[in-house]
This record gives C-alpha cells, sequence and structure tokens, in this order.
C-alpha cells in the first residue's frame, strides 16, 4: 500500500490590510496553533500588536513554527494598516500578494491557498485591479481556466452559475453552454473534493416559480432544462430546473449534495442565513485547492478586537479535507 506524502501547510493571504483579515489569522493561529499550521503572507506591520511572529521562508517550515507564533512569509508594505481606511498605496502590494499565494499552492510549496478578504473597490481605485474578484483573478493566472464559486458550510453547499454581474445582465449571460459547464464542475468537485462517487445536482430556476411553465419567463423552456437534459445524457444526477423559493429548507436539502443557482444572491443568501459565522468560499475549476472565509473586510469593525475567525478556521479545515481527499488514490 503507498501512502501519500504529508500534506504542506497551507498558505494565508493577508487580505487588505485594513480589514478584519491580520486580526482573523492573528486568532486562527491563537486557537489553532500546531494542530492545523499555516504561513501567514504580508506585512508583518500589520498584524495586532502583541502578534508573537516567526518569520520563515517557505510555507513548509510554517509547522515547526507555529509552536512559538504566527508563521509568516514577511513581504513589506508602504503603508501602515488603519483600520477601515484602506490605504491605496497598499493595494498593489494586495495584488502581489494574492499571486505569490497562487504561483505558491500551483507550484506545490503550499499544500492550498487561503484568501484573507480584499476590498474589490480599493484594489479597482489604488491597483488597476480588473477584475470583479479573487475567483476571476485566480482563474486568470492559471491560464484562464473556468473557474467557478462554491460556497460550503455543513448543511448546504451552492454555486452560482454568475458571480459579480449586475442583476440586470444575468438574463443575458445565462446560456446553455455555461450552464452545462458549472454544473460539471460542480459534479467534477464533489467526486474529487468531496469524495461523494455518485452526486446529486439541484439546479434553480431563474424566475419565480421557475418559470411557471414560461408564464414568468422562457429561459427555463428555451435555456436551462435543455443544458440539464443534455447533462443527464451523460449520465449526471441532476433535479430541476426548480423553484429556488422551495430549493433550501432542511428537507429539500436532504435530497441533493449540491445545488447550482443562476445568480450571485440566489446562492449566497440561504448559505449565510444557514451559518454566517462558517460559511467557506471554494474555487471549482482550480490546479490546486484555494478556500477562502465566506465574509467581506468588515472594515466597520476592523481594530476593535471583536473580529470572529470561525469562517477562516473553517477555511483552513476545509482546505485540508479537500487536499487529503484529493492525495487519497482511486477507489
Amino acid at each position: 500500500m503507498t501512502h501519500a506524502p504529508p500534506a504542506l501547510p497551507p498558505v494565508v493571504t493577508c487580505g487588505d490590510p485594513a480589514g478584519i483579515g491580520p486580526e482573523t489569522a492573528a486568532k486562527a493561529w491563537e486557537r489553532l496553533g500546531t494542530a492545523r499550521p499555516f504561513a501567514w503572507l504580508g506585512d508583518p506591520c500589520h498584524l495586532p500588536r502583541g502578534t508573537p511572529v516567526v518569520e520563515i521562508g517557505t510555507p513548509a517550515e510554517a509547522e515547526a513554527a507555529a509552536a512559538h507564533g504566527l508563521p509568516v512569509l514577511a513581504r513589506p508594505f508602504p503603508a501602515p494598516a488603519r483600520p477601515g481606511r484602506p490605504d491605496p498605496a497598499n493595494a498593489p502590494h494586495v495584488v502581489a500578494a494574492i499571486r505569490e499565494a497562487a504561483a505558491l499552492a500551483a507550484s506545490g510549496a503550499a499544500g492550498a491557498l487561503v484568501t484573507a478578504p480584499v476590498s474589490k473597490q480599493a484594489l479597482h481605485e489604488g491597483a488597476g485591479f480588473a477584475f470583479p474578484g479573487h475567483t476571476e483573478y485566480l482563474a486568470h493566472l492559471a491560464g484562464g481556466a473556468r473557474g467557478a464559486m462554491m460556497l460550503a458550510c455543513p448543511q448546504l453547499r451552492v454555486v452560482p452559475a454568475t458571480i459579480h454581474v449586475p442583476l440586470a445582465a444575468v438574463p443575458g449571460i445565462l446560456t446553455g453552454a455555461l450552464i452545462e459547464e458549472t454544473v460539471a464542475l460542480t459534479h467534477a468537485a464533489l467526486v474529487r473534493d468531496f469524495a461523494l462517487p455518485a452526486p446529486r445536482i439541484a439546479v434553480a430556476g431563474l424566475n419565480p416559480h421557475a418559470g411557471e411553465g414560461g408564464h414568468i419567463g422562457r429561459e427555463e423552456i428555451e435555456t436551462i432544462a435543455p443544458a440539464l437534459d443534455r447533462l443527464r445524457a451523460r449520465g449526471l444526477d441532476i433535479a430541476g430546473p426548480l423553484p429556488a423559493d422551495t430549493l433550501f429548507h432542511a428537507e429539500a436539502r436532504a435530497r441533493y449534495d449540491a445545488a447550482v443557482c443562476m445568480y450571485h444572491d440566489q446562492a449566497l443568501i440561504p448559505l449565510k442565513t444557514l451559518d454566517f459565522a462558517g460559511g467557506v468560499n471554494l474555487t471549482l475549476g482550480l490546479p490546486y485547492v484555494r478556500t477562502s472565509p465566506d465574509h467581506g473586510t468588515a472594515f466597520d469593525i476592523a481594530g476593535r478586537g471583536v473580529a470572529d475567525p470561525s469562517s477562516l478556521i473553517a477555511a483552513l479545515r476545509l482546505a485540508a479535507e479537500i487536499a487529503a481527499n484529493r492525495a487519497r488514490p482511486p477507489a
């Protein structure tokens, strides 16, 4: 019997220094210690005052360093962290931290990538960042791979087919090819990352009551249902298109392993309602594992010492579980 080598620690990006990313990283290290070590990439001057820091050269050194302090891949930033007030001078360095951490994960030098939240507006204004968010940027760095965003908690997994686009643009963006690709990515992730050999996927409709036979919109008839029929012909277990308003209660959730939704809020509202603190963002379609806390920069509470690290800890745990599943030999 062959055994996979021990997984390397993940690398956690700093996120926006003016947000709660540095604070939640310090608190996650305090709670996890050597039980789940990770390397934090950023400017140690941005961490909460008094955080024990051990500067390291590679993520592999994090396991030994975690017994003594937060393992840090130190990268100096030009401006200090002012809680709640993102500095445009730091924006290019926030982007550089994401790029470097992604390269570490892609090369195998880190076991996974875990990203702290950023302000898209701050990156747009300070660094000319041309991507709607992490998901699209990481797909770009991976050579233009088609990436999808899964949000996961113990009670629910959801994947929006469209992500950071205006609601008015969604009907024009939804195509049969996009829906097929999103559902196929979801199926592959459930098999590979969650060790579900025969996953069940529910697909929401776009319109109220899933269009009600064409009386409240025809996207279900003309676009969504034909795409799902093609997926069923490939052997996938698909239910839908289903009315979104009856898709997320406990009895309905018991009938599927993941739900594919048509737009951002259709997916994120139920998950954040069920588990706001413990939700995790997972990017599908990348050649490495990437997770993230399912919350934003929380500028309004940054620097007050009250940030909850639960979602970051959940992201670290899920990253480890997925990495273990990927390393497991096929049955």
